[in-house]
């Protein structure tokens, strides 16, 4: 079992899937770089993408060679799912089928069901015993809970979706709406779904200027705004990307998920939290089981749910509506299953 504390620093073994797409190839050279795991943890890269893309994924494995990283101690470049899997100490799970024109929802989730289950099971018997798992690919909350569901010596703990993007999203409006610095505006929260139904809250985050930390709602003076076109922003905030570059997020979606797995192995500094889609616990009345996004501490490798803030009527509702359609989410993944 790899650890952060070894002097000699034995490489991690770090899985992308999707890896010759937009954010496979946009995250493969952060991570090399050292940007997840810090700049004295070498790595391995193994990189798994599908048969059509092999040649595009061994173009990415030629210029990760080219680019002559310190940190990278080797490179797997595969179309073989249990080749890939080998002995992962992190699985960064890019790849699943993008909805297209036409399609219904339940075509989408059937092609995502059947991927993730494969998935799940070469992650089950080849990745190394404590692996630490995050879902990209949407539907990132019902295809964690797939994964979790077929990889079940993977403690539940350890399954993840991303939800950092969006927390990512929401301190970018805040800061552009008040004029500081990204670094200044800590603790929002993103809560539920990874989807339009998401609920970014703001009502125990502060930013710090030169007279201490104030409250984000105190600074901003316009409740309205924050309840209504900064929720829609965040939420729709990548349809806006789509419709501004013609191609979904890339950059951001891969340092998001650098910095996810960076604050989850390394830590988060004190006074602070992030939002991650983890398993619930049944905390702030959500139903136990669902891969739902919370705020959370991380310590020593291990998320911990922020417990005790103070939930309003209006939070308690867009609370409840993310969580009704990952349930809804789940039944439908369910009954592609059978």
């Amino acid at each position: 079992m790899w650890s952060f504390l070894n002097v000699d620093k034995e490489p991690v073994r770090v899985l992308v899937t999707g890896a010759a797409g937009q954010i496979g190839y946009a995250i493969v050279p952060m991570i090399a770089r050292g940007a997840m795991l810090g700049l004295e943890q070498p790595v391995i890269l193994h990189l798994l993408d599908i048969e059509p893309a092999a040649e595009a994924l061994n173009g990415v494995k030629m210029e990760l060679i080219d680019a002559a990283f310190p940190l990278l101690k080797g490179v797997v470049a595969t179309t073989n799912v249990e080749e890939a899997c080998k002995d992962v100490d992190i699985a960064i799970m890019v790849g699943g089928f993008p909805r297209k024109e036409g399609m219904e929802r339940k075509d989408v989730m059937s092609k995502n069901v059947s991927i993730y289950k494969a998935q799940a099971s070469a992650l089950e018997k080849h990745a190394a015993e404590n692996c630490k798992v995050l879902v990209v690919a949407n539907p990132a909350n019902t295809n964690a809970v797939i994964l979790k569901e077929f990889a079940p010596s993977i403690p539940e703990k350890n399954i993840t979706c991303l939800t950092r993007l969006d927390h990512n999203r929401a301190l970018g409006q805040i800061s552009e709406r008040l004029n500081v610095q990204v670094s200044d505006v800590k603790n929002v929260i993103i809560w539920g779904n990874h989807s339009s139904t998401q609920y970014p809250d703001v009502n125990h985050a502060t930013v710090t200027a030169n007279t201490g930390e104030k409250p984000v709602r105190e600074l901003v003076k316009d409740d309205h705004w924050l309840n209504t076109e900064f929720i829609t922003v965040v939420q729709q905030r990548g349809a806006a990307i789509i419709k501004a570059r013609k191609q979904s997020s890339a950059l951001s979606a891969a340092s998001s998920a650098c910095d996810h797995i960076r604050n989850w192995v390394l830590g988060t500094p004190k006074g602070n939290w992030v939002s991650m889609g983890v398993c619930s616990d049944g905390s702030y009345g959500i139903d136990a089981g669902l891969i739902y996004s919370f705020p959370v501490t991380c310590e020593k490798g291990e998320w911990s749910i922020v417990q005790g803030l103070k939930i309003d009527e209006f939070s308690r509702a867009k609370m409840d509506a993310t969580a009704l359609e990952l349930i809804e989410e789940k039944s439908l993944a369910y009954s592609c299953l059978n």
